[in-house]
């Protein structure tokens, strides 16, 4: 684990909550000079903590609303089948994340498609690419919570 104090920390949660921040803005909300903040904030992306910054799009006005949990059995784990696996799911646009689990599932997959037919266009690309034992989804009828921000 990287050592962050909590002026680092600071950074990181005012940059969370708005990333086109200038290093002027951040400072101005911290006991920072500019130049101080800035070699901070160099020193977090150097150290791999800050790995960018990105817009947040809106899943549903730019015709990605449906939101769907893949879950994913094989009865293959070889190393050719999991880089036959990585590869496919990477080339999937649609597909936001993968992880890799533990209990009774392998895989579980994040997407964001327009509707169901989407939703089936991608599954079967999927299981065109890689064999797989069992697949099933489940559609997310209302988000509670999403956020990308790192609890500090």
């Amino acid at each position: 684990m990287t050592e962050m104090d909590d002026i680092d920390r600071k950074i990181l949660a005012v940059l969370q909550q708005d990333g086109t921040l200038s290093v002027e803005a951040v400072a101005e909300r911290l006991p920072l000079s500019r130049n101080a903040c800035w070699r901070r904030m160099k020193a977090l992306e150097e150290k791999g903590i800050m790995r960018g910054r990105v817009a947040l799009v809106d899943a549903e006005r730019a015709g990605c609303g449906l939101s769907v949990f893949v879950f994913i059995r094989t009865a293959n784990h070889d190393p050719g089948w999991l880089a036959d696996f990585r590869s496919a799911v990477t080339q999937l646009p649609e597909v936001v994340g993968v992880y890799r689990t533990s209990g009774d599932l392998d895989y579980v997959l994040k997407a964001r498609v327009r509707d169901v037919k989407a939703y089936d266009r991608l599954y079967q690309r999927l299981i065109e690419k890689v064999p797989l034992s069992d697949v099933s989804a489940s559609f997310v009828m209302e988000e509670i919570k999403e956020t990308t921000a790192v609890p500090l």
